[in-house]
């Protein structure tokens, strides 16, 4: 195998690789907003984690984060407004980020 070819396979398991913790993170930061939104609707417990998977599941109707913006919008109406909600959105995907790198091997 030739230098170029090598470096092509790398910048491949690279791309695989980042797509794979984007998704990740994204499907954190949908959980952990279900669950600030669940704690807001008064939801605890089981109804908590399960309100969390309905806003997980919310993310696989169209690409980008708008789907799970209306669901939650939608759910929380009267409780949080579009910048607070949005806000939230992205100290979420921070801290998603923050806990995918803790779990990565050394």
């Amino acid at each position: 195998m030739t230098t170029f070819d090598d470096r092509e396979n790398a910048f491949e398991n690279k791309f695989a690789h980042d797509a794979e913790m984007q998704f990740k993170a994204e499907a954190r930061r949908n959980k952990l907003l279900g669950l600030w939104a669940a704690e807001l609707m008064g939801k605890s417990g089981s109804d908590a984690e399960d309100y969390a998977k309905e806003v997980i599941r919310a993310d696989f109707e169209e690409a980008g984060d708008e789907d799970v913006y209306r669901k939650v919008s939608g759910d929380l109406e009267g409780k949080a407004d579009e910048k607070t909600i949005r806000a939230k959105m992205s100290e979420l995907m921070t801290v998603a980020k923050a806990q995918l790198m803790e779990e990565l091997p050394e």
